[in-house]
C-alpha cells in the first residue's frame, strides 16, 4: 500500500490539492460502500437491478473504497502497511481457536 500511497500524494501535491477534511471523507467512504452494497444486492439480494443503472464491478467499487481509505490515511499519516499487519496479526491471535471443534 505504501507504493499507492505515496503515488497519490504526489499527485496531490502536483495538482495542488489538498485532502479533504476527514468527516468529509468518511461521508465519502460511506458513500462508496454503500455503492458496493448496493452491488451486492443486485447480485446476491432481493434487489433487482433497473435496466437504465449503469454496469458495475466488485473491482471497481472496492478500488473507489481503497482510493477514498489511501486519502484518509495521507491525510492522517497512516501507514497502511503497518495497520493492514497489526489488524492481520490481531486476527490471527483472535482467532486461532476461534473454529475449531
Amino acid at each position: 500500500m505504501k507504493e499507492h500511497q505515496e503515488t497519490l500524494d504526489k499527485w496531490y501535491k502536483e495538482k495542488g490539492w489538498n485532502y479533504w477534511q476527514p468527516l468529509s471523507m468518511f461521508a465519502r467512504l460511506v458513500e462508496e460502500v454503500g455503492e458496493f452494497g448496493r452491488l451486492l444486492n443486485h447480485d446476491y439480494g432481493e434487489k433487482p437491478k433497473k435496466e437504465n443503472e449503469e454496469k458495475q464491478d466488485y473491482e471497481d467499487e472496492i478500488g473507489d473504497i481503497l482510493y477514498t481509505l489511501i486519502c484518509f490515511a495521507n491525510a492522517q499519516n497512516i501507514d497502511l502497511d503497518k495497520a493492514a499487519r497489526m489488524s492481520m496479526e490481531k486476527v490471527f491471535n483472535r482467532d486461532k481457536d476461534r473454529f475449531n471443534k
